[in-house]
């Protein structure tokens, strides 16, 4: 048995929950880029995969971040190792979890356009709209498969089924029509049903969380991360801080490929991020530095 997640969180969650149930056994693989996000591309085509490639290098360059853990490198070779274990032993059976988010639903369609010739070994295990026990003994629904307790997963188990052939005809084309699309953002909006956005459809939330007081980077992302009701991953919404800052609606002192404390955001108009105590001549001396990126 073969397990497959969106997402490193929620492959150490379900870790741990084999460790609670000896049924779940089985080797896990992780898809590591985000497909909710970005330009697309059609798997055959190297050029538009290329693209896609560029683009978050250059996020992740500007970004606190390694571009050594670039995430999408790995996924074609995951990919191909998996199919051949596939064709190998057509015993073998590949277990999809999902979680209720785009995230994972993107992946999904990604990786479906090409496990076609996979049907009768390729499983499903999807958390939609299903009530799970938390922690503390209350009823919540997952939106991520990392919020569910381990000892959780023995119900989630329940839910596996096979991906039917109906499924392999049709998911597939919905990766073709968000290629086609090719905007910036995926938005799930309830089922497997994914619409495509503009790539400021997370400014608002951005806009939102910021006051006309600096704050520290890391703390403007975490307050919009947590208050935002449709989510999306900290590098996107760096990228789109800076391009709001390009555009003067948002104003972005320091330099973020530091680190996450090493930059100050703030609406217009407000007071001086790095300003000390001292004269007038001294803060038009700071403010004057970090207009030019200083």
């Amino acid at each position: 048995m073969i397990h497959l997640v969106f997402q490193p969180a929620d492959a150490e969650t379900l870790r741990k929950a084999m460790e609670l149930e000896e049924s779940l056994q089985g080797d896990i693989v992780v898809i590591k880029d985000d497909y909710a996000v970005g330009p697309l591309y059609v798997s055959d085509e190297a050029e538009s995969w290329q693209q896609r490639r560029d683009w978050w290098q250059g996020l992740w360059e500007a970004s606190p971040y390694s571009v050594e853990t670039l995430p999408m490198v790995d996924d074609k070779m995951t990919v191909h190792q998996l199919t051949r274990t596939l064709e190998e032993n057509t015993k073998e059976e590949l277990w999809i979890w999902m979680g209720q988010n785009a995230h994972d639903v993107c992946g999904y369609y990604w990786l479906i356009s090409q496990l076609q010739n996979y049907q009768g070994q390729v499983f499903v295990l999807y958390m939609n709209n299903l009530p799970f026990i938390n922690e503390k003994g209350g009823i919540f629904y997952p939106v991520y498969l990392f919020e569910i307790p381990p000892a959780e997963y023995r119900k989630a188990k329940k839910l596996c089924r096979k991906v039917t052939l109906s499924e392999m005809e049709v998911d597939p084309d919905e990766w073709k029509r968000l290629c086609a699309e090719n905007t910036m953002v995926r938005i799930l909006e309830g089922g497997k049903k994914i619409v495509s956005k503009a790539a400021d459809f997370f400014d608002e939330d951005i806009l939102k969380q910021l006051t006309k007081e600096p704050q520290k980077g890391s703390k403007a992302i975490s307050g919009v991360l947590s208050k935002m009701k449709i989510k999306t991953g900290d590098i996107f919404l760096l990228w789109r801080m800076r391009v709001l800052a390009e555009r003067e609606e948002i104003v972005l002192t320091g330099d973020p490929s530091k680190g996450w404390k090493d930059f100050d955001v703030r609406l217009p108009g407000g007071g001086l991020p790095f300003a000390a105590e001292g004269d007038a001549n001294d803060a038009e001396g700071v403010e004057a530095r970090s207009a030019d990126g200083g």
